[in-house]
């Protein structure tokens, strides 16, 4: 994993710090973490600190077993993240039927009354001319508005996210603004995400974008999906088969896309207004239960979490919540008191000494708003998604204050990337960084979320130490492309 960044100049392959906590996707069975650059005797490496409660997992039937109707066989999986092949729940089965209208058989009309043959007007030539020209101006100006809202390449040149909050509904006799209020408004917009392919089959949540069917959930949810089937249900039951528009690992984000129209979207409200103490509330499919509503508060801000592998490792500026986060909520909403989606679940924690998850333990996290709709919008619009980068790679090893920048280029990297940020900004190798704006930094992970919580373009201040002198240098974000 690349320092505070992306991948060397060069774009040979980042070292991962030894001090990132490692994390397990929530979609993804639990394997044995990734060694680190040096690699520490088993016995004294750390258990993961997060657990992705990612898609709700189930081990795809033996080659023995019936397959179900109507769908492929798959090869067994291992059992996931707080869950097993024998959990006491399964989401339920939705059948749909189709049938032909109802309606009575055709009878006879009579036929309409004759009338009598008038002699055929013809338009002169004064008044042809006019309307070709009309008809031309009507054509170039459709033409060119059209390119504008959809681009030759069918993306949307504009995502057109929502910013009105969908009303509260008073359901028996609550009033809008109560959690029963809250939870009738959201839930005709939160989405259960199926995803089969040949290593099983897994579930997760999400929700409405669009009214005309994209929905915002989370990468690891979808994983696999390009190699298998991906299926939306909503809240009525209905389920259209779907595809995934764009994803990006760097963010755990991804945007999926069924053809039809008519939803109702969640607006995404504003993540930098929240405070810790504000209510929250969860809502998902936490192993495969459809439409489960549970309730918190925001109990702290800023929360650096690392989740993932070094495939596809997230760090995330988490908001951390006590509204009960489970397997399978992934990808669903934490809407406010306004009903406004103020984070999108993530990742939860785990007891010391265990490698796999057992559910909540009150410690869930989410991906803040304002993140999520500068992706989305970037994914919507060109299938893919960047991130801010310093340019510089971290010493796993040290363990002093702050953070160093390596004393030696790496193999076949750069420790300062040449004439990127950091460089520009006279950091050299061996520099220890101590603070971003303002923010003591203890390890690398806390100074790569930070870094991603802006965006390229940002300007940031970092306090640097060479030798024994110390500064504060400002630095302007550079660009890296997700995946």
């Amino acid at each position: 994993m690349s320092a505070a960044d992306g991948p060397p100049a060069d774009g040979s392959s980042p070292v991962v710090p030894q001090e990132t906590p490692p994390g397990v996707p929530d979609g993804t069975p639990p394997s044995t973490p990734a060694a680190p650059s040096t690699p520490a005797p088993p016995s004294t490496q750390a258990p993961p600190l997060f657990a992705a409660p990612s898609s709700y997992r189930r081990a795809a039937p033996t080659a023995a077993a019936p397959a179900a109707p109507g769908g492929p066989g798959a090869a067994p999986q291992q059992a996931t993240a707080g869950a097993s092949p024998g959990a006491p729940f399964a989401p339920p089965a939705v059948t749909h039927s189709s049938a032909a209208p109802y309606g009575s058989a055709p009878h006879a009309v009579p036929g309409p009354p004759a009338v009598r043959r008038r002699r055929r007007r013809t338009l002169s030539l004064a008044w042809v001319a006019p309307l070709v020209a009309v008809a031309l101006v009507a054509g170039f100006t459709g033409g060119l508005l059209g390119s504008r809202v959809m681009p030759d390449d069918g993306r949307r040149a504009d995502a057109g996210l929502p910013v009105v909050p969908v009303p509260g509904a008073q359901v028996g006799g609550r009033a809008p603004e109560s959690i029963a209020g809250i939870a009738a408004g959201v839930l005709p917009s939160v989405v259960s995400i199926e995803v089969s392919h040949a290593e099983g089959e897994g579930s997760g949540s999400g929700f409405v974008l669009r009214q005309d069917g994209y929905v915002l959930t989370n990468n690891h949810v979808v994983a696999g999906a390009q190699d298998g089937s991906l299926v939306v249900q909503f809240a009525d039951g209905t389920e259209l088969p779907g595809s995934v528009v764009g994803a990006t690992a760097e963010y755990d984000l991804a945007v999926v896309k069924v053809e039809t129209t008519g939803l109702t979207p969640l607006a995404l409200g504003d993540s930098d207004a929240v405070v810790v103490g504000d209510p929250v509330v969860a809502i998902g499919a936490p192993l495969g239960l459809v439409g489960t509503v549970t309730t918190g508060i925001v109990s702290a801000l800023n929360r650096p979490v690392v989740a993932g592998d070094e495939g596809g490792t997230a760090f995330i500026n988490a908001i951390q919540t006590d509204a009960a986060i489970n397997p399978g909520n992934s990808g669903g909403p934490l809407v406010n008191a306004r009903g406004e989606v103020v984070g999108i679940n993530s990742a939860i924690a785990q007891l010391p000494g265990r490698l796999t998850s057992v559910g909540s333990i009150g410690l869930g996290f989410a991906i803040p708003s304002n993140q999520a709709r500068r992706t989305a919008e970037q994914l919507i619009e060109t299938g893919a998604a960047t991130y801010p980068v310093i340019g510089v790679l971290l010493d796993p090893e040290y363990s002093g204050e702050g953070v160093r920048v390596f004393e030696e280029d790496p193999p076949d990297s750069r420790a300062v990337t040449l004439d990127g940020p950091a460089d520009l900004a006279g950091i050299r190798r061996g520099d220890v960084i101590l603070a971003i704006d303002g923010r003591p930094v203890t390890a690398s992970e806390e100074l790569i979320v930070a870094i991603r919580a802006h965006e390229p373009g940002d300007t940031v201040v970092l306090r640097v130490r060479t030798g024994d002198d110390e500064r504060d240098v400002r630095v302007r974000l550079d660009a890296a492309p997700s995946g």
